[in-house]
């Protein structure tokens, strides 16, 4: 189960609505059924599903958003719902399961609802510390999930009671509660993009994709301790101890549970040249003193970067001494075609080659001197 975080709004359990303000409109029967029956027949049917489901949903959330049709996003009673398990050509932002079912279970998170528990790994590769998370119990949203709040009183339904229709999209600046933070994931900054309708949920071009909340500085547990990955929030009259990361990044978000790959001590304590894991969460050229990096100044979705500042809209434009590294750089969120969710073969990843593929792919996109001239 390769447990890295990324996300999106991809996993929910109720419909999106088709407008570009993406809070729910429309007739609650297109989401949810009082008895699950009608005339005799079932409605909780949505991906081939049974029912019934917690919070009288017509599907769960791989019922909504993995119906494993044609279609990365589908048209359900009106609603345009986007599919994280699909035959599409293309995927969405996060990625798509389709290539752990068909493939090797390197290639994305494990979460229980695909049915196919991780068969090599048992809990989250670089773990921090033990949290409850494991090949069997890993899920879309809730306790031991990605998406909602994050604690033992939520399970996936309950973490995400009324996000849908509380929704905010686009630049999303304050996260304090599951509705305004990036695709649902508590806590995380970002722009979701919404270049136009037809881009929504995907990184298209230079142009029209999402923007990710960075920092210049990794997580330091040591400074921050518990609260580094923990905060307590008054909910429906309880105080709750929730996942939280503080510094409200994605990558602080994917530390929560890779926390030795990504805390400030996990790539060597500092954030200066030599690490002894890749860096996320340091601008770009903070590297050395190498100046590999400054060719990186046109947007690439193949290594998207993150933002020190969450813009009002996607930029083109990459700037080295500002603009950071985060696990999204490298990695999708759900699944890639590629082992450990990797956006790209990093097998082939060849420096100095002659193969003019590889020139500015990959690695190389960041690191512009190390392939071939």
């Amino acid at each position: 189960m390769r447990l890295f975080l990324f996300l999106g709004s991809l996993f929910s359990i109720c419909l999106l609505s088709a407008l570009a303000q993406a809070r729910l409109s429309g007739p609650c029967s297109n989401c949810h059924t009082m008895h699950n029956s009608q005339d005799g027949a079932p409605m909780a049917t949505f991906g081939g599903e049974t029912g019934p489901n917690r919070a009288l949903t017509r599907g769960s959330c791989l019922g909504c958003h993995g119906q494993n049709s044609g279609s990365k996003i589908l048209d359900i009673g009106g609603s345009m719902i986007p599919q994280v398990l699909h035959t599409d050509a293309t995927d969405l932002a996060g990625g798509n399961f389709r290539y752990i079912l068909e493939g090797n279970d390197s290639n994305g998170h494990n979460v229980n609802e695909l049915g196919n528990n991780d068969d090599t790994l048992t809990v989250p590769p670089g773990q921090f510390h033990a949290h409850g998370i494991t090949n069997t119990s890993f899920s879309c949203a809730g306790d031991n999930g990605c998406h909602g709040y994050r604690s033992s009183s939520f399970d996936s339904f309950r973490s995400l009671e009324g996000a849908h229709h509380a929704n905010v999209d686009g630049q999303l600046l304050t996260a304090d509660t599951v509705p305004n933070s990036y695709r649902f994931l508590y806590g995380v900054k970002g722009y979701e993009n919404e270049t136009n309708s037809a881009d929504r949920w995907q990184n298209v071009s230079s142009s029209s994709h999402n923007e990710y909340f960075g920092a210049s500085t990794p997580t330091d547990y040591a400074a921050d301790g518990c609260g580094a990955c923990h905060s307590s929030k008054f909910i429906n009259n309880v105080v709750e101890t929730l996942v939280k990361p503080s510094s409200q990044t994605i990558s602080g978000f994917c530390t929560t549970c890779h926390g030795n790959f990504h805390l400030l001590a996990g790539i060597g304590g500092n954030i200066v040249s030599p690490f002894i894991r890749h860096p996320t969460d340091i601008s770009i050229n903070n590297h050395g003193a190498s100046s590999e990096y400054a060719g990186y100044t046109t947007y690439n979705i193949n290594a998207p970067v993150g933002r020190l500042l969450v813009p009002t809209s996607a930029s083109d434009v990459v700037e080295p001494a500002n603009d950071t590294v985060t696990c999204l750089s490298c990695h999708v969120a759900h699944a890639s075609a590629y082992p450990d969710m990797l956006r790209w073969d990093y097998n082939n990843m060849i420096a100095e080659t002659n193969d003019p593929q590889q020139k500015d792919t990959g690695c190389f996109i960041c690191h512009t001197t190390k392939d071939a001239d």
